[in-house]
């Protein structure tokens, strides 16, 4: 993680102060939460008042009517914006990052959602913490995703991204599924289970974590492969360099369907026979924090675990 000291601009190509290359910046929000646009008008109010070009996800802005300003698709966003801020929950980040990764403009994360590993900055820090981000105080996490390409009779079928994981799972179906891994290009083993969580470290603190998988530092370049309720003991996570090619053969001896999901938001359905790959996207999200973000004081307040001896 690169720290940014006090005073000086961030690490962007444009010069000037840290102000002056802030001064176009997106905003996000998860749709169906009146706290959400709650936190959005405080935002809002507070951005106007530093005198900064404010640009609205158009589907943020259909719920906002008379709200005046420039609008975007997500998607877009990164060719017009110096600066996203998402407000919301770890969920509406995965979204953003998908869309916004290719562009390379940073993240911000205001929490509105339930754990927040991603979104670090709380509704009421917002003029404190976000001013530090606009004066160029803040730490720069770039976190690396993965694609994903389905291929049925060795043509592709289907392509999709992820910040969190991708999952193997057997879809509407709640019987055990049959495939091989390849890692490399070499086989690893033929499994029957409920399926397999691909993760990156990011993604090391949500589904993995709960499939028994290990707590990876978000500075790793690695991935774990945690199998789903295998039907032998013998199965257990594996860590592997984040630059490995996977490979996910589905039996032909599968009766069901399943289906591989991305960061539990984009759902490709799969046949017998399909090959899924999975590789480190070529993209990485740049994800700001506050100075004093600590990943294992978040790890402490969202996972329970215990203080220092003595507090």
């Amino acid at each position: 993680m690169q720290r940014v000291p006090d005073g000086m601009p961030p690490d962007r190509n444009t010069k000037g102060s840290a102000m002056e290359s802030f001064r176009n910046i997106g905003l996000i929000g998860r749709l169906g939460s009146k706290k959400v646009i709650d936190t959005l008008k405080a935002l809002i109010r507070y951005l106007e008042d530093q005198g900064v070009n404010i640009i609205l996800d158009e589907k943020i802005a259909e719920v906002m009517p008379g709200h005046g300003r420039q609008v975007a698709k997500q998607s877009r966003m990164g060719e017009s914006c110096d600066l996203v801020i998402v407000v919301g929950g770890d969920g509406s980040l995965l979204g953003a990052a998908r869309s916004l990764a290719q562009s390379h403009v940073p993240v911000l994360g205001v929490n509105r959602g339930n754990l927040g590993f991603l979104t670090d900055i709380t509704p009421a820090e917002i003029e404190e913490k976000v001013g530090e981000v606009l004066a160029g105080r803040y730490a720069v996490d770039t976190r690396f995703l993965l694609d994903v390409t389905v291929k049925r009779d060795g043509e592709p079928i289907a392509e999709s991204t992820a910040l969190n994981d991708c999952v193997l799972h057997p879809g509407k179906a709640t019987r055990m599924i049959e495939f091989e891994l390849y890692i490399e290009g070499q086989f690893v083993y033929t499994q029957r289970s409920d399926g397999l969580i691909v993760s990156t470290p990011t993604g090391s603190t949500a589904y993995a974590l709960s499939g028994g998988g290990p707590i990876m530092h978000p500075r790793l370049d690695a991935l774990v492969l945690v199998p789903m309720f295998p039907h032998t003991l013998s199965s257990r996570p594996i860590v592997v360099d984040g630059s490995s090619e996977l490979k996910l053969v589905i039996s032909e001896r599968n009766e069901t369907y399943p289906s591989i999901s991305c960061d539990g938001q984009m759902n490709i359905a799969l046949a017998p026979g399909d090959t899924v790959t999975i590789h480190k996207k070529p993209h990485k999200l740049k994800l700001l924090h506050p100075l004093d973000y600590d990943f294992y004081r978040t790890c402490r307040e969202k996972l329970g675990w215990g203080t220092k001896l003595g507090e």
